[in-house]
């Protein structure tokens, strides 16, 4: 079996999103962004109990990998899931480290 050079690209992308997850507080985020809901730095760093600005370094950080997508709506840049799917794998990590 030989991988061509696009299924390398999908699984070095797929490698570094894993790698941006792999962190208590971003799968937290994630958990928090799950059902949908989109929310603010503030709404965030407010349920989580982090630094506004800790907060803010986490969503750049799955942002820039694909993980999260953000949306300005006024003054409010609100956070949210970019691939629904992505709540599956925080579920099957979740149910596998208990």
């Amino acid at each position: 079996m030989s991988i061509t050079e696009s299924e390398i690209e999908m699984l070095e992308k797929a490698a570094s999103m894993l790698k941006a997850i792999a962190h208590p507080m971003r799968i937290a985020i994630i958990r928090l962004l799950e059902d949908g809901e989109r929310k603010t730095v503030t709404e965030i760093h407010s349920v989580l109990n982090i630094e506004q600005s800790t907060t803010s370094h986490h969503l750049g950080i799955l942002k820039d990998k694909g993980v999260l997508a953000s949306k300005r709506e006024g003054k409010n840049t609100y956070y949210f899931l970019k691939h629904d799917s992505l709540k599956n794998i925080i579920t099957c990590v979740s149910k596998c480290a208990v």
